[in-house]
């Protein structure tokens, strides 16, 4: 963690929510603060859309729902995060919008030095395309990492059109790239029809495990959370939310909508049941602003990036007094 003290959001008590820069929280720019712990990253990136294009409106207008929120203190998960460690808004990385192997180099390139030991990246889609670049700059610092994948649709087919990446194939990619860890990933929330019914034999192939929305109705949401925390054990985890995974009602502004979704509060229940795990990079993406209405979704995708950045800090705070706590016995033992 940082040394210094951290520069929090902009005082909501001195200057209203709705004035001042329109950064994620009101947060400090990168460039504003010595040094950081957690950065959040627009990716306006839409280009690998199936169906409905739009998601590359959504980093601004998220940030711009995220004036809502008071983030000093998070009551279900005990945390202070923009109190406790630096957070910052890093901006928008920018990529050529007509090329996709260009714009996904790109990402990856510029979300790289983002990424540390010690500093965690939360970037804001964007269609689910930027999950892959995101997962191979993460790669180059913590190595193969599970996935835990919040969303309506598996991402796990091979191409579309004859392009092998797109926001419907990135899994299957990052499974070919060897970037996750084997038998420890998980869907969470599928539904709806599929192409063919071996879809869901070739995801097992790949690795993964699924816990669809009508698994949801029987077991409920306690047991998912327990089998979430055992597939994924002390395992360095990638979260990737699919604002699809929420119901059409909770979420309409979304490129592929799929009816008999998640609540947002069985959404939020289960994320923040799943405090403790180590999750080493995040993401929210496919918020489609055009399609919204009364910023429903863009509020939801906001209180998301917020609840994935205090999970963060709490495991850092868990992890590092575990490390006073085996300083403390090693000075006792000598």
């Amino acid at each position: 963690m940082t040394t210094h003290k951290p520069i929090g959001p902009v005082d909501a008590t001195k200057v209203p929510r709705y004035a001042g820069l329109g950064t994620f929280a009101r947060l400090p720019q990168i460039d504003r603060v010595p040094d950081y712990d957690i950065a959040i990253v627009g990716v306006p990136f839409d280009g690998g859309t199936s169906f409905r294009p739009g998601a590359r409106f959504g980093p601004a207008a998220v940030r711009e729902a995220s004036r809502l929120l008071r983030p000093g203190y998070h009551p279900e998960l005990d945390v202070e995060p923009v109190n406790e460690v630096q957070v910052v808004d890093a901006g928008d990385i920018a990529y050529t919008p007509y090329d996709i192997a260009r714009a996904v180099r790109e990402i990856e390139e510029q979300a790289l030095p983002l990424i540390g030991e010690d500093k965690k990246l939360i970037s804001i889609g964007g269609d689910h395309t930027i999950a892959l670049p995101m997962l191979r700059a993460l790669n180059k610092v913590h190595g193969p990492v599970a996935l835990l994948h919040f969303d309506a649709h598996l991402d796990t087919w091979d191409t579309y059109f004859d392009q092998p990446v797109t926001h419907g194939t990135i899994f299957r990619r990052a499974f070919e790239e060897g970037l996750l860890v084997e038998d420890r990933s998980m869907h969470v929330g599928i539904r709806g029809p599929v192409y063919d019914r071996n879809d869901f034999l070739r995801d097992h192939e790949f690795g993964f495990q699924i816990i669809r929305c009508s698994d949801l109705d029987v077991i409920g949401v306690p047991a998912a959370i327990a089998q979430v925390k055992e597939r994924l054990g002390d395992t360095p985890v990638y979260v990737s939310i699919d604002i699809d995974v929420l119901d059409p009602a909770y979420a309409p502004g979304t490129g592929t909508p799929e009816m008999g979704g998640l609540h947002s509060r069985e959404l939020l229940a289960l994320l923040r049941g799943l405090n403790g795990i180590n999750i080493v990079g995040a993401d929210v993406v496919e918020v489609a602003p055009a399609y919204d209405h009364a910023d429903i979704t863009t509020l939801a995708a906001a209180t998301l990036v917020f609840d994935l950045l205090a999970l963060m800090v709490n495991r850092g705070k868990a992890s590092a007094n575990a490390v006073r706590e085996l300083q403390a016995a090693s000075w006792t033992a000598s």
